[in-house]
């Protein structure tokens, strides 16, 4: 079915190991996808949704035991342990491989295996890399036909001379006791086995672009990042293009699909991509980004038509909906969305919905929609060259410590800041309320190797820039005493966006703070915002006390990568409490 020999070769390997009732190539046509989906109505896994107010909409229902990655189980598998680093789970390769080929044996019997070519990123762009992965799950193949470029045209590409990431993936019998996702990036490699969810099983979202890409990142001199990218269209038509990496609860889809709020008239924003970002540098010494993905892998509770309508305006047609709640009259529906809870709903594991067993929808339901499907979908999207880079965003979730916004002096100090993220933990994620997450760049989970070798990356990427990106830090969670957050946030965080593309041309007022350039109280355009001058003042804090303690804190964070963290980020640490430690004894 190919005539690249290593491929085909492969593929025999793995069906030989599984021994499947068949073999399936992948075009990534309609009329597949037509019989994938008449499939699994057959057979239950797909339920269809009320035509006529979601058209060619379907429900997938996962096992209870299978509703979120599984972090715990998943695993980077390097030569050397010290490469995979202390923000990893580490398998000798040797013993991850004979643990899978068990669970792989015979694994496919009385099932079809799907072969899959895709391609992450626009068709014929430089930046762009290919994979196949093997599944059992049309699940699988329906999503990731929305979510990468599947088929014909990727296998051509592949086929061209191109390298390629291997994927294998089993649903096996959905058991928690025997489901782990390895990655073997010297290989490579994907090994996922027992789960059918989403960034477990779709081996192109995290486990490729993200932890397997970021090692090739490294290797071949870019940067493979958790990021959304956006284009900022002022009145006159100009358009700054930011990327910008969150942890998760923070605002990152919201922010993603930005609208402007009334008092921008002319301003635009543009949707590049929502979650990952892929960097390079240009030959005119700029940096640009590509997002490898063709689609949305959204968080449904929370997505209204108040938090995000453009979101909201892209679902309805040709999505997939998984682990949400349903209607008596065939309609998605979950926790925040705009209309109220109905009655006779069908909550997410087919029951009779009892708020006393737990919500409707799962908390991390999802929907799976093609990107361009967004009224901000940017045609830049598919443009092979990329679009050029002018801000870095780094944010996080922190109620006292970091200001709304502040710029990084430099590129050092910018890697910096993004390799000192941190968010506190919210009622939904697990553990104590409040409790501080480091999450350097947003990439906790999906850094394929050693942070502190990523960090040193970083810092090697900057000089080879004549026109680095000015990295900046926002926080859109700041509260004051009685716990009420002090910025609107949504819509208005537009406000923030405009001072940072003009901070990008030159223009804005800004403070010099140990941390970095603030805002004067001038420099956020306020019109039509009703926000008191104390608040302000206290959204642009920077107190010494409170951050000479975060960098104890962040100092003791990098001591856990010992002496691999690069020169570069103590020295950032030493400056910054020699400059709080002056602002305190005057």
């Amino acid at each position: 079915m190919t005539s690249n020999l290593e491929l085909a070769t492969w593929v025999e390997q793995m069906a030989s190991l599984m021994q499947p009732e068949a073999v399936h190539w992948c075009d990534g046509s309609e009329a597949e996808n037509q019989t994938l989906v008449e499939t699994m109505l057959k057979d239950g896994s797909l339920l269809k949704l009320n035509p006529e107010t979601h058209l060619n909409c379907y429900l997938h229902r996962s096992d209870p035991s299978d509703v979120a990655r599984v972090e715990h189980l998943t695993f980077v598998c390097t030569r050397n342990q010290e490469d995979a680093g202390p923000n990893n789970n580490w398998m000798a390769p040797e013993e991850a491989h004979r643990k899978m080929d068990a669970l792989y044996a015979g694994c496919m019997r009385g099932r079809v295996m799907y072969v899959i070519p895709y391609l992450m990123g626009p068709y014929d762009s430089p930046y762009s890399r290919a994979g196949v992965e093997i599944t059992d799950s049309p699940y699988v193949v329906a999503n990731m036909r929305i979510m990468a470029r599947i088929g014909t045209r990727a296998l051509r590409h592949i086929e061209s001379g191109n390298s390629f990431v291997r994927g294998l993936h089993s649903v096996g019998e959905l058991d928690p006791e025997r489901r782990f996702i390895m990655h073997f990036p010297e290989e490579l490699l994907i090994k996922s086995f027992g789960s059918g969810y989403g960034g477990n099983a779709l081996l192109g979202k995290k486990c490729h672009a993200l932890r397997i890409a970021s090692w090739q990142a490294r290797t071949e001199g870019w940067l493979a990042e958790h990021m959304l990218i956006l284009g900022l269209e002022d009145p006159a038509g100009n358009t700054t293009y930011v990327a910008a990496a969150f942890p998760s609860a923070c605002g990152k889809t919201n922010l993603a699909m930005l609208v402007p709020p009334a008092a921008f008239k002319g301003w635009k924003v543009w949707t590049v991509g929502d979650d990952i970002a892929w960097l390079h540098p240009g030959p005119d010494g700029r940096l640009y980004a590509i997002n490898p993905e063709a689609g949305f892998f959204g968080v449904a509770p929370g997505t209204s038509m108040k938090t995000n309508p453009n979101c909201m305006s892209t679902l309805g047609r040709n999505a997939i909906y998984t682990n949400v709640a349903l209607t008596p009259d065939g309609k998605p529906w979950w926790e925040g969305i705009d209309d109220p809870e109905p009655e006779g709903l069908t909550d997410w594991q087919g029951r009779s919905f009892d708020r006393s067993q737990g919500p409707a929808a799962h908390p991390n339901s999802r929907f799976t929609v093609s990107a361009q499907q967004c009224p901000s979908y940017s045609v830049e999207a598919n443009s092979p060259g990329g679009v050029p880079i002018s801000a870095i965003i780094f944010g996080g979730r922190r109620s006292s410590v970091a200001p709304l916004v502040y710029e990084a002096l430099d590129w050092a100090h910018g890697v910096f800041t993004g390799a000192s993220v941190a968010s506190e933990t919210t009622a939904a994620a697990v553990g104590q309320v409040g409790q501080v997450r480091r999450d350097p760049m947003a990439m906790k989970p999906f850094c394929g190797y050693n942070f502190a070798d990523y960090w040193a990356h970083w810092n090697t990427l900057g000089p080879r820039l004549a026109h680095p990106p000015k990295v900046f830090h926002v926080n859109w969670f700041r509260k004051d005493a009685e716990g009420r957050y002090l910025w609107p946030g949504f819509g208005e965080n537009m406000r923030v966006l405009k001072w940072i593309v003009e901070r990008c041309a030159g223009e804005a007022a800004a403070l010099r703070t140990p941390i970095g350039h603030v805002p004067d109280l001038s420099g956020l355009d306020l019109a039509g915002l009703d926000i008191r001058r104390n608040t302000l003042e206290a959204l642009l804090a920077v107190d010494p006390t409170v951050w000479h303690r975060e960098m104890e804190e962040i100092a003791q964070y990098f001591a856990e990568f010992g002496a691999r963290v690069p020169e570069a980020l103590l020295q950032q640490v030493e400056r910054i409490r020699s400059e709080l430690a002056s602002q305190l004894a005057a």
